[in-house]
């Protein structure tokens, strides 16, 4: 068997074949995705169940919602460069070990404040999960499959939300409670509901603690003998032969290594400062401005869906069809604030169906608009798809 030298990354990745590994990476993956999902929209499902006992109002409730957004915005580049050059294993086992903790401790909330500061907490700390997962995931999958595992987690970052809708039905309409005297609150359903978001979470620390590092990432910093023995270890698993039958003896990266930090202001500021420059300025800009423009559309929508969808059939069924929407919304943020009904508190089970299918068409319709893209390209694709949303905007409002 002859051995190779100096092969390019992408090649040694590939002669680790593709198999086992990569799959349990893929659920690996998922887990990180569905408990950063899970934790960040979390509220639009606890706003409504914890209204009767920490009796917010509208306003209150609509900064509770609020509060997890503020979270990602503020820590993402942070992560981001933690992850870059402390390594995508260690950044991610530590976020998502906080988050759950965080998360964990929201549920024995006293006061909507408190509930608050801890999903601020959480939500920051899960913040750049998912483009660090995604990375992860990216770096240790062959070329040809690489697209096809992105698309997928992608969707079930959108289904992620509908399955949490799923959990909601059965579980918020409980009517257990358990006093805790030390807090002075009642442990009942939301509560129990909260425990369960963050459970995501749990399993992917463990996960990802269990994993290996990316090879990629140990390449770029130096750590050469290192990134090799993993991509051994993958070959491994992947193929279940001998570790010997790996036919590279050494691997080589078509990028620059990063070089050693010299301290973690000079170290972000080396890794932030050549975005803000040409020739990198230009599309800096213009990928900033296309991510503003997608998340004030997206965001808000999936946070306020199952609140608005909820208040809608409640309306419904109540017999309040001649109402506005923005009135039935009013309606069931009155209704809620200072209830003693657990009923008032609950969810329609019907609504959370509906948002189920609703995030599943859209998981459905990521990955043939994936699909298109492949055939006409991303450009392209993301003009029609533009122009097309604004005709059905405007054609909605005349």
């Amino acid at each position: 068997m002859e051995r190779q030298v100096k092969v390019p990354y992408e090649d040694a990745l590939c002669m680790a074949g593709f198999g086992k590994y990569n799959l349990l990476m893929l659920l690996l993956c998922g887990s990180i995705i569905a408990g950063m999902s899970f934790e960040i929209f979390s509220v639009s499902y606890l706003v409504p169940g914890s209204a009767c006992e920490l009796n917010t109002t509208s306003t209150e409730q609509g900064l509770m919602a609020g509060v997890p957004l503020i979270g990602i915005i503020a820590t993402s580049h942070f992560w981001g460069y933690l992850a870059d050059t402390q390594g995508r294993k260690k950044i991610l086992t530590i976020s998502m070990t906080i988050s759950f903790m965080a998360g964990a401790m929201a549920s024995l909330s006293p006061h909507w404040i408190v509930l608050s500061a801890f999903k601020l907490v959480s939500s920051s700390s899960v913040s750049g999960a998912y483009a660090i997962g995604l990375t992860l995931l990216g770096e240790c999958t062959p070329r040809d499959k690489r697209n096809l595992f992105i698309i997928l987690t992608t969707s079930l970052f959108l289904l992620s939300t509908g399955i949490m809708a799923v959990i909601t039905i059965p579980i918020l309409p409980l009517t257990f409670s358990y006093y805790i005297p030390f807090l002075d609150i009642h442990f009942n359903s939301w509560r129990l509901l909260d425990l369960i978001f963050c459970l995501p979470c749990a399993i992917g620390a463990v996960g990802v603690a269990c994993s290996f590092e990316s090879p990629k990432y140990l390449m770029t910093v130096g750590r050469r003998d290192e990134a090799l023995e993993t991509l051994k270890n993958i070959f491994v698993l992947n193929t279940g032969k001998d570790r010997e039958l790996y036919e590279v003896d050494s691997v080589v990266l078509d990028e620059e290594s990063a070089t050693a930090a010299k301290g973690l202001w000079a170290s972000m500021i080396a890794q932030t400062v050549p975005l803000l420059r040409p020739p990198l300025l230009t599309n800096t800009l213009l990928l900033a401005a296309l991510f503003i423009i997608v998340f004030l559309g997206v965001n808000p929508f999936i946070v306020w869906l199952p609140y608005i969808i909820n208040a809608f059939m409640t309306s419904v069924q109540n017999g309040d069809r001649d109402m506005t929407i923005c009135e039935m919304i009013r309606s069931s943020s009155n209704s809620s604030a200072g209830a003693d009904n657990h009923a008032s508190c609950s969810v329609n089970a019907f609504a959370m169906t509906m948002v189920f299918s609703i995030n599943f068409i859209l998981a459905f319709l990521n990955i043939v608009s994936s699909k298109i893209v492949s055939l006409i390209g991303r450009k392209k694709y993301f003009i029609i798809l533009q122009v097309c949303v604004f005709f059905i905007c405007n054609s909605l409002i005349i």
